[in-house]
């Protein structure tokens, strides 16, 4: 089992890293701007506005079922082409994410990005609102578990900056 999951870590990282949408813009779409920067330390508002070429970066946490495990990695080793172009669309870049089997036994993903538009509520609505989005949502949501610690309207667990480093 530890082999396979090694296995499984070593597919899911290359083939996650900058290619993802999966269900994380759900829980942006549906958020709105306030609760978005109220989640976010001041200092860290400040810091990563989209202003002047900076970056808004989003780290994100939920479970995944192990027995669907193998069908996430396999639709992460072959995302759609209009996935991806709605990705940059939407001025999402070095979009992440991992695979982890915590102490409690159970699989996470973390999965992080960054913004750098002008506009983070209007471009999750759109993206949200985009036929070939909902699709692949109705395909990944079952593969995964919703944390309990997450904000309302949220499916990824929206995780806080403490620390960057560029």
């Amino acid at each position: 089992m530890k082999r396979r999951l090694l296995r499984l870590t070593l597919i899911v990282i290359p083939f996650g890293l900058g290619i993802l949408l999966g269900v994380a813009w759900s829980q942006y779409a549906r958020r709105s701007a306030e609760a978005a920067e109220k989640a976010r330390p001041a200092k860290a508002a400040a810091t990563c506005a989209p202003a002047g070429g900076k970056v808004l970066r989003f780290g994100s946490v939920i479970g995944v079922r192990p027995e669907k495990l193998d069908e996430y990695v396999k639709l992460h080793a072959a995302v759609w082409p209009e996935i991806l172009q709605r990705l940059k669309e939407s001025h999402i870049r070095n979009y992440s994410i991992y695979l982890g089997k915590l102490d409690d036994g159970n699989l996470y993903l973390f999965g992080y990005f960054e913004y750098t538009g002008g506009d983070l509520e209007g471009d999750m609505k759109r993206m949200a609102a985009d036929p070939a989005t909902q699709r692949w949502w109705k395909l990944t949501d079952p593969c995964q578990i919703p944390q309990k610690g997450r904000q309302p309207g949220e499916h990824w667990m929206t995780m806080r900056e403490v620390f960057h480093m560029d």
